[in-house]
């Protein structure tokens, strides 16, 4: 499946290596293909083409950088059914989610050739009239980009796309779980007229690629989707070098349901959010948190709806839930299940890998509810199809469990009260909140969290600054 493709390096693609990495199928545990395992020499050639190419790049006129950043957004639209095709087999999401994931893909293309004509500077009143003060931005460098396999063209988009707009040139490292996705996106840069050496992707071990690209001087910015454990280590490692980092971690997302809301659509919404992607999203409704006058009503409703979940092959049109990417998914999202009911919580339907599959990654769809606050699901990322429902009783109760522990990505409320809405989503420590809404990514919106969760923005107008440093100019004039 990947015999064309592997490294790519100055515009080259290259599959020859002497260790390579074999790419499973979720679905049924089938080898796709081989990637190739990047040496140091594999580096060094990025490292360098990066370096050289970078300075062609960033005195590239905007308006130019726009035109191919925009034909990139065009070509990853009019492949749109091959890049989806090799998502569900990657991943096994359903191919209408696979199909999603890559028209907003494109989306974040089309965004950022946009912004690239839109860096504004700033021209500062002085106190002197023969002293001028202007502030521009300029490109910051090469950037290191380490992206995670649960939406394999979507999330490294947003990366490229920023990175070359703000005039940066990019080494980028796919997840190994699915990198023929990402391999299209880079192909849609090349065929679009990305000059060689813009954009480079290398395949490997995470571990030596990271750890030998941030210990570069040539690379000057890292940018990180991934766990917060794997997140605390890029950051040791970008802090010997002094680099610009943006981190986009895990997330363990809140959901506040008050009495006050249309309970049936929101067990809807919830139901339906949190069984996406088999839950794997870092912005998934992870903790049910519902007022104890509706408790039951909720619980009934969201089993009522999860009941209707179809597992099954991502490929065939009626299936809305596909298997979990890998084993150490399906095995983690098991063990807090299990920690959970030890501990007193009822489970209400699933808690066991499916027997409806010889093979795959498949775990039911899970509900949970008296959920005691010390399971560890109520403080572990789950990143799996488990909903844990637990109850409040006011307002200020509601706002401490929701902020009980280190994560701060998302938050979501329910209710239909517009001073409970307010006074919630001020109080949730978090970088983004849905209020009766639980779709919240789109290019045109700063995607990022607070806390361990990570660190600047991805998306809209402040996506492109995380790619810039700002130079002060101060002019004397005789």
């Amino acid at each position: 499946m990947y015999n064309k493709l592997g490294n790519f390096i100055n515009g080259q693609w290259s599959n020859v290596a002497k260790e390579k990495i074999q790419v499973i199928n979720p679905f049924n545990e089938e080898i796709l293909g081989h990637i190739p395992v990047s040496t140091k020499e594999d580096l060094d050639h990025a490292l360098d083409t990066s370096l050289k190419s970078f300075v062609i790049w960033k005195n590239t006129s905007p308006w130019e950088r726009s035109k191919i950043i925009k034909q990139i957004a065009i070509i990853i639209r009019e492949r749109c059914e091959e890049i989806a095709t090799t998502m569900t087999l990657e991943t096994g999401k359903p191919l209408v989610e696979s199909r999603g994931e890559t028209m907003a893909a494109a989306d974040q293309f089309e965004w950022y050739s946009e912004e690239t004509k839109r860096i504004y500077g700033q021209v500062i009143e002085s106190r002197n009239q023969n002293i001028k003060l202007q502030v521009r931005y300029e490109p910051v460098g090469v950037v290191a980009a380490f992206s995670a396999w649960n939406f394999p063209i979507l999330l490294p988009s947003r990366k490229v796309a920023a990175a070359i707009a703000a005039g940066c040139t990019i080494i980028l490292k796919p997840a190994s779980e699915t990198p023929g996705t990402c391999m299209h996106m880079i192909q849609a840069c090349k065929d679009a007229g990305v000059p060689n050496g813009v954009v480079n992707l290398v395949t490997g071990k995470s571990s030596f690629i990271s750890e030998y690209l941030i210990s570069s001087p040539i690379i000057k910015k890292v940018s990180l989707t991934g766990s917060v454990e794997v997140g605390k280590k890029i950051l040791k490692m970008a802090a010997s070098g002094i680099k610009k980092v943006s981190m986009e971690l895990g997330g363990h997302a809140p959901v506040l349901v008050f009495a006050d809301c249309d309970v049936n659509e929101a067990a809807m919404v919830s139901s339906n959010t949190k069984f996406r992607n088999a839950g794997q999203v870092c912005i998934s409704p992870s903790r049910f948190i519902v007022q104890d006058k509706i408790y039951d009503q909720y619980c009934d409703k969201f089993i009522e709806h999860a009941k209707k979940i179809k597992l099954g092959n991502g490929l065939d049109k009626d299936v809305n839930m596909g298997p979990m990417a890998n084993i150490r998914g399906l095995e983690h999202i098991d063990n807090l299940v299990q920690d959970a009911k030890l501990k007193g919580a009822n489970l209400l339907i699933g808690g066991k890998k499916s027997k409806q599959f010889n093979k795959g990654y498949f775990y039911e769809p899970t509900v949970l509810n008296n959920v005691p606050d010390n399971a560890n699901i109520m403080s572990e990322e789950p990143f799996g199809p488990v909903a844990p429902i637990t109850k409040f009783s006011d307002f200020e109760e509601a706002i401490v469990k929701a902020n009980s522990n280190n994560f701060g990505l998302a938050g979501y409320i329910f209710t239909s009260s517009l001073k409970i809405a307010h006074l919630a989503s001020e109080r949730l420590e978090v970088g983004m909140v849905g209020v009766n809404d639980m779709l919240l990514a789109s290019a045109e919106i700063p995607f990022g969290g607070v806390k361990e969760s990570g660190f600047g923005r991805e998306g809209g107008s402040l996506g492109i600054l995380d790619y810039l440093v700002p130079k002060y100019t101060k002019f004397k004039i005789y």
